[in-house]
């Protein structure tokens, strides 16, 4: 990046060295064939294609099908995709702190701290990017774009859904469970989150302009951020030892009260969003997946965490408020379609304005009271 004076503007992270240092400290995923590798990539591909019409059947949401397109990757591939997203999403943050340094608020660029600190972070987010490889079985990627091409030119794709193979195999694997099931319960959830973005114009926008104000939020000389994300991150490690990180969380440590807010309005929406795919699952799930209540029983109990160093790594990461999401939202949706049913509900749609607040989502009536009036009196 180049600020208006000429200089470049590194970034906070050393986004190759974050990648390579993942790869290596990467567990190997689970020992399969050539021949069952293809075959799980194909099952993938063609159950998230099933699990579309089913999603689209039951919420009544409808998107253009390839207008973000279903990848399979590894656990690498993950990892190149996240570094390439996370760095789009820091590029407001980079552009301020380039203007800053042009208006000569925070000093030129190319000091020790700008090559040394970049690359101590990179290595620290590649440790937990390597951690976070092996747990995740599906993720919208709402910011990849496709580059426009001879067939169609100025084409931009709605993101992209990636489905990490190795993990569905090791958990299927540990679970016990019917593989084609557990596979077809996963694209369930994953085709939900998919058709949110596609089906919802202005979903990916507000989100991105959401994370956008909580950057713009960050008023912090580089050299300082990174000292802190530094300090955070070794402070992680000193937990680890002591096994004991209470409700601490990476987040709790870099933000001000502006980012707070920003963030319990952006937690509302992705509880929305949680839940509302738990909700598609359960209730496509019994249709489609014979062995659905029994995939749920056995996958609850693992979200828990199997052991020590994994639930506290979870807390310190902000993992546990993620499963706090997929509850809170749930009970959310379903309160919602109880009341109004679902169409009703997918009033939530229409704008951002009828999104949850943060007081909303655990109390929903307060959500139908503003969005439908009392719907004993008819709607508002």
């Amino acid at each position: 990046m180049t600020d208006p004076s000429g200089d470049a503007a590194p970034d906070l992270v050393d986004w190759n060295l974050a990648v390579s240092t993942a790869r290596r400290l990467t567990r190997p995923g689970p020992e399969v064939s050539r021949a069952e590798a293809r075959s799980v990539v194909a099952d993938l591909r063609d159950l998230a294609a099933k699990a579309e019409g089913h999603v689209r059947g039951y919420t009544g949401l409808y998107a253009e099908s390839g207008t973000a397109p279903v990848v399979v990757v590894d656990r690498a591939g993950w990892v190149q995709a996240n570094a390439d997203g996370m760095r789009i999403v820091l590029r407001p943050l980079m552009a301020k702190i380039a203007a800053r340094r042009a208006a000569g608020a925070w000093g030129p660029t190319g000091g020790l701290a700008d090559v040394v600190g970049p690359r101590v972070t990179g290595a620290e987010t590649g440790a937990l990017f390597a951690f976070l490889s092996s747990k995740v079985l599906g993720q919208f990627d709402p910011y990849w774009a496709a580059p426009a091409g001879p067939e169609a030119p100025g084409s931009v794709s709605s993101g992209r859904l990636l489905l990490v193979a190795p993990n569905v195999v090791q958990v299927e694997r540990e679970l016990g469970v019917d593989p084609r099931d557990f596979r077809m319960w996963v694209c369930l959830h994953e085709e939900t989150h998919r058709v949110q973005f596609t089906a919802v114009p202005w979903l990916r926008d507000h989100v991105r302009a959401e994370i956008a104000a909580f950057l713009e939020a960050t008023d912090i000389e580089p050299a300082v951020l990174v000292a802190r994300l530094r300090k955070v991150l070794s402070g992680l490690v000193e937990s680890l030892r002591r096994g004991d990180a209470g409700d601490l969380s990476l987040l709790d440590l870099v933000q001000s009260p502006e980012q707070r807010a920003v963030l319990e309005r952006l937690t509302a929406v992705m509880s929305l969003l949680e839940g509302h795919a738990e909700v598609v699952m359960d209730e496509v799930g019994p249709d489609v997946v014979p062995s659905v209540a029994r995939i749920r029983e056995l996958f609850q109990s693992r979200r828990a965490g199997s052991g020590q160093l994994d639930r506290l790594l979870r807390r310190l990461l902000g993992l546990e408020a993620k499963m706090r999401q997929y509850r809170d939202g749930a009970i959310f949706v379903r309160a919602v379609v109880e009341q109004v049913g679902m169409d009703g509900f997918n009033r939530v749609w229409q704008s951002p304005q009828h999104l949850p607040r943060p007081e909303e989502i655990i109390d929903p009536q307060a959500w139908v009271t503003r969005v439908h009036g009392n719907p004993a009196l008819g709607p508002a």
